[in-house]
Order: structure tokens, then C-alpha cells, then sequence
């Protein structure tokens, strides 16, 4: 009787033993994925905001163009960097691919100094509240997605976490930083070209 007892009992202790580690195992690799798709999603919103970026500018660089027709190698800049972002396949190329954007499109914006008449212009007006609104809404996303990398990241980093992360096949995510090069301030001189056309 008091074999059968003692192996009852060890029975009960495997099996509440063994629902304590699936349940564990469950919710870490449930943890994993949640944050692997929370990082993916606020991906997306990233790219949401700099699609509505990029739909943006053509109009405003068609509006400067009929200002100030010569300053072709902003608008060329311009076309570049945009093409670039959309040919690039990493986090780290998308990123380098806006800084240089970012550092184009505020040597655009900075024309209307050179260009009075641009500070007059209605769709000019319009299309740089537009993307100032855009340019805010692209901060927000880019930190909001930072701030997934890192709790995703940190999970991975952990002694239990690094075993979830590997068993559903999540790896650590690269943050969204800018370049070093788009994070100075444009040098603009239009000296010598502000006749206009």
C-alpha cells in the first residue's frame, strides 16, 4: 500500500512537473512570436508613413521646379535617395536610403530662402505642411518601432528568452537608425542662383 502510495505520488509530481514546463515553454515561445509580429507590424507602420513621404514629394519637387528651375542636383538627390529606399531589401538599407532623403528634402525645403517667391506660393505652403506632418508621423513610427526592437531584443538577450527565441525561430531585429551623414545639417548656398527662371 504504501508503494503504491509513494509511486502515486511521484507520478503527481512528474506530471504536475511536466504541465509547470509546457506551460512555461508555451507561453515563452508564444512571448517570442508576439514580439517577433509586434516588430513586424510596427515595421510596416514605419514604411506606411515614408510611402506617404515618398507620394508626397514628386509634387513638391514639381512645384519648386517651376521656381527655381536650375537647382537640378536637389532634384536629382531627391530621385536618387527615393529610388534607393524602394530597391533596398534590409532595415539598415531602408534607413540609409531616408537619411539620405531626409538630407535631400531639407535642402528642398531650405529653396524657399533663395526663392521668394516660393514663400507665397499656395501649393508650396500646402505640400510643406503636408510633409512637416509626414515628417512627424515618421518620427513617431521610427520610435515606436525602436521601442519593439528593443523589448524583442531584450527578450532574446535572457537566459529563457534566447531558448523561446530559438525554438520559434525569432532573431533579434535591427533598430532603425539614421546614418551619420543625414544626421548633419545641409550646407545650401544659392549664391549664385537666385534669379530663378
Amino acid at each position: 500500500m504504501n508503494v503504491v502510495k509513494a509511486l502515486l505520488a511521484v507520478i503527481a509530481a512528474f506530471v504536475i512537473a511536466a504541465i509547470l514546463v509546457g506551460g512555461c515553454v508555451y507561453s515563452g515561445y508564444n512571448k517570442a512570436v508576439t514580439l517577433d509580429e509586434e516588430v513586424s507590424g510596427q515595421w510596416a507602420q514605419v514604411e506606411n508613413q515614408l510611402q506617404r513621404r515618398f507620394d508626397l514629394i514628386p509634387n513638391l519637387v514639381e512645384t519648386v521646379k517651376g521656381v527655381a528651375g536650375q537647382e537640378q542636383e536637389i532634384f536629382l538627390g531627391i530621385a536618387k535617395s527615393r529610388e534607393a529606399y524602394f530597391q533596398a531589401k534590409t532595415v539598415r538599407e531602408k534607413a540609409a536610403a531616408a537619411g539620405s532623403f531626409e538630407s535631400a528634402l531639407s535642402r528642398l525645403l531650405m529653396m524657399r530662402e533663395a526663392y521668394p517667391e516660393l514663400k507665397s506660393n499656395e501649393s508650396f505652403l500646402k505640400l510643406q505642411d503636408e510633409i512637416a506632418g509626414t515628417e512627424s508621423r515618421v518620427s513617431t513610427e521610427r520610435k515606436r518601432y525602436n521601442d519593439k526592437v528593443k523589448e524583442l531584443n531584450a527578450f532574446t538577450r535572457k537566459l529563457a528568452g534566447r531558448f523561446y527565441a530559438s525554438l520559434a525561430g525569432v532573431e533579434k531585429a535591427e533598430y532603425f537608425q539614421v546614418e551619420e551623414a543625414a544626421k548633419a545639417v545641409p550646407d545650401v548656398d544659392f549664391s549664385g542662383n537666385a534669379e530663378g527662371p
